[in-house]
């Protein structure tokens, strides 16, 4: 049976997805993505203008469907619940979409209107920072540091999602909690005013130079 117009677009969406997973923006061509959906390539030409607008529809959906999906779970009003929750939440997107995000996780070369990977995480961190400022309120930490630390968290999970795509082990539950158990101890033992040991040069040793 002949495929209407938005059957076909969907179809091509499908394959395009498929194809730019397995070959990134720069390896995936109109002719591969026309060969596999069965059609000649005028067709991709006439529903999407080339390879760029399929690829940024693509990634569109993608944005659209992660954003929602960690957004939504936010429902918590303790911060640690809103942690796990959220690590769960992108950990299970990453799971059930790999395609979805292998191309979301790389550099995207076409426009986009949802933008890219890295709005999507500005997105989310701007969810955390508010939350992290209270506790750090709490406890008696300067809250105006609390965007910092949400790059951190928000950055810390995408990392070890991008690294679980390949290794699928130990089990998503167990990461989540490796992270969440990595970052909330962490919070929980926060100096008031850290500083680097490391560029602290001990006052013996200065001395010794000096008398050298």
């Amino acid at each position: 049976m002949r495929m209407t117009g938005s059957q076909r677009r969907e179809q091509l969406l499908d394959v395009g997805r498929a194809v730019f997973a397995e070959r990134g923006f720069d390896g995936a061509s109109v002719e591969e993505i026309a060969a596999r959906a069965g059609v000649s390539k005028p067709v991709v030409y006439e529903h999407f203008g080339g390879k760029e607008g399929i690829y940024a529809v693509v990634v569109d959906r993608e944005i659209a469907a992660l954003l929602d999906a960690v957004l939504s779970s936010l429902g918590a009003r303790h911060p640690r619940m809103l942690l796990e929750q959220a690590t769960l939440s992108l950990l299970r997107y990453i799971q059930a979409n790999t395609d979805g995000f292998r191309i979301l996780a790389r550099d995207s070369p076409a426009p986009s209107v949802g933008g890219n990977f890295a709005n999507l995480l500005s997105d989310v961190v701007g969810r955390l920072e508010p939350i992290l400022a209270d506790m750090f309120v709490q406890r008696g930490y300067d809250p105006k540091l609390a965007p910092i630390y949400a790059q951190a968290l928000v950055g810390m999970v995408a990392s070890t999602g991008l690294w679980w795509l390949d290794a699928r082990k130990p089990r998503l539950e167990v990461v989540a909690a490796q992270l969440v158990n990595l970052a909330w101890n962490g919070l929980a033992g926060l100096d008031a005013a850290p500083h680097l040991r490391s560029t602290r040069e001990p006052a013996g040793r200065t001395g010794r130079a000096r008398a050298g």
